[in-house]
């Protein structure tokens, strides 16, 4: 079965073609993309050609799309079988472990191999950081216990080529969307330990902690603010329904301000997550629905949430407060995955032209 090996590159350094040396002598075919890089790289790529086939991208379109212009190649120019494994420029990789998860993905056709590096004390603290907080919200999100949820060293036969193609997403953020799509189609994957490798404190990577983080978590971080905005409407209604209500002397004021307060905040909090949060295709009827439905198990399990934390002595402002995170995102988990799921495309990312030059 054909190996071959795919490098975004972006301002890459001399460490590509030592990469590529390494990998030359081996029984693999390489592909190096050129992610827009900046005139003085261009000698490295001139090199490159010696030992790979490489593609060009005329201005940076991100981490991401260089991969998918990868893949279109692949899929273009060789015939089934075989593996791709991806590594990234920087020589993070070593060539023994991209040569080992590429054999397991010979063996395991079907899944995705993932090189996991360990976090240790040799992983700079910025790293550390972001592995970490990656992998928790990737499996509060899908129940996935993924190790190493960011590397760049992957796995996966031509049977995936597809599926990779059509994953939304072009830059750091990608890879992520790849993961979270992949374990919600439920398709199987397999991590392979690898050695961690953080060169010069890994300074030549170009992953923006604020952009990219925030690609990569912009739709928690959206539903938190769209939960939050809900939250002070629903505030600022109630108390205000509740001053007009008591003036005029009305029977029930609290229930009433309470009910009429949470019908037009959920309204707007409905809105706000189909149109922004989720983008989603689902018909206005069915989402309309779920979200009742949502809705009303989140005020009954909040209710009985507040019921046994109180009764096991805990305060009522701090059990409201437990209750409530709780509720949250067992709310945006419903959400995503069922009421604002989103429809697969039916014309495949790959039939759309890719400008190579």
């Amino acid at each position: 079965m054909t190996k071959i090996v795919l490098i975004p590159a972006y301002n890459p350094d001399e460490t590509l073609n030592k990469l590529l040396d390494e990998l030359s002598e081996k029984d693999v075919k390489i592909i190096v993309v050129n992610d827009g890089s900046s005139d003085e790289c261009d000698i490295i790529f001139q090199l490159a050609t010696f030992k790979a086939t490489v593609l060009r991208h005329n201005i940076n379109k991100g981490k991401g799309q260089a991969l998918k212009t990868g893949l279109t190649y692949i899929r273009r120019n060789f015939s089934s079988p075989y593996v791709v494994v991806t590594a990234d420029a920087d020589g993070q990789h070593r060539v023994k472990d991209i040569l080992r998860t590429a054999e397991l993905s010979e063996r395991f056709p079907d899944n995705l191999i993932l090189g996991s590096r360990k976090i240790d004390d040799s992983v700079p603290l910025r790293s550390k950081i972001g592995n970490t907080l990656t992998r928790k919200v990737f499996q509060l999100s899908t129940g996935k216990p993924i190790y190493d949820t960011q590397t760049g060293l992957r796995a996966f036969s031509d049977k995936a080529i597809d599926f990779m193609l059509n994953v939304s997403g072009n830059r750091y953020e990608y890879e992520m969307n790849v993961l979270m799509q992949w374990v919600k189609q439920e398709k199987p994957y397999k991590e392979l330990k690898i050695t961690t490798l953080y060169l010069n404190q890994n300074k030549s990577s170009h992953f923006n902690p604020v952009k990219d983080s925030y690609r990569i978590y912009k739709e928690i971080i959206r539903f938190s603010a769209s939960s939050l905005a809900s939250f002070v409407l629903d505030y600022g209604l109630f108390n205000l329904f509740l001053l007009i209500l008591k003036m005029m002397g009305i029977a029930y004021s609290l229930v009433i301000a309470n009910i009429t307060a949470r019908v037009i905040s959920a309204t707007f909090n409905y809105q706000l997550n189909r149109k922004v949060v989720f983008k989603s295709d689902t018909s206005l009827k069915k989402s309309v629905f779920g979200y009742m439905t949502l809705a009303t198990g989140i005020l009954i399990g909040n209710t009985l949430l507040l019921q046994l934390f109180t009764t096991l002595g805990i305060a009522s402002f701090v059990a409201k407060i437990i209750a409530e995170v709780m509720m949250f995102f067992i709310s945006w988990l419903v959400q995503r995955k069922l009421i604002f799921k989103k429809k697969k495309t039916d014309t495949p990312a790959y039939k759309k032209e890719l400008m190579l030059s």
